[in-house]
């Protein structure tokens, strides 16, 4: 009972520092290029690579992107 105790606490604390890993961020542009670009950009920033996890195109762009360390 208790091993199984102790491998729930480790797949919680893995889970708890994988998300701290993960930023969310978000742009807006007139195309696609240019909201990847403002994505592009922010990862640059932050030293980080990107995933496009949402993009939304009514009247105008709006992209989400996960920053990868």
């Amino acid at each position: 009972m208790k091993s199984i105790k102790t491998f729930a606490a480790v797949i919680a604390l893995s889970v708890v520092s994988f998300g701290s890993f993960a930023q969310t961020v978000t742009a807006t542009g007139a195309t696609i290029d240019s909201a990847e670009a403002k994505i592009a950009a922010q990862a640059q920033q932050a030293g980080t690579s990107y995933r496009i996890i949402e993009a939304n195109s009514n009247n105008g762009v709006h992209m989400t992107a996960q920053l990868i360390k």
